[in-house]
């Protein structure tokens, strides 16, 4: 089953952040949401949820100190 991890503000970071979970291994899907169309959901198999919210927590904090 697969489990969403966090909704991005856009395609191009829900893009980043899918290549850089992909580079680290998981299975990644996105999935435009149904509430706003610029929000896109990240979604991951579920028995990947706790090694994927640390890595996450990682990438999401690089990238409020080095913005794309």
């Amino acid at each position: 089953m697969w489990t969403v991890i966090y909704i991005a503000p856009n395609a191009k970071t829900a893009e980043r952040i899918q290549d850089k979970l992909t580079q680290e291994g998981f299975l990644v899907k996105l999935r435009q949401t149904n509430i706003a169309k610029e929000q896109y959901e990240i979604l991951v198999p579920e028995t990947e949820l706790d090694e994927v919210q640390e890595v996450l927590k990682d990438i999401l904090h690089s990238s409020h100190r080095y913005p794309n």
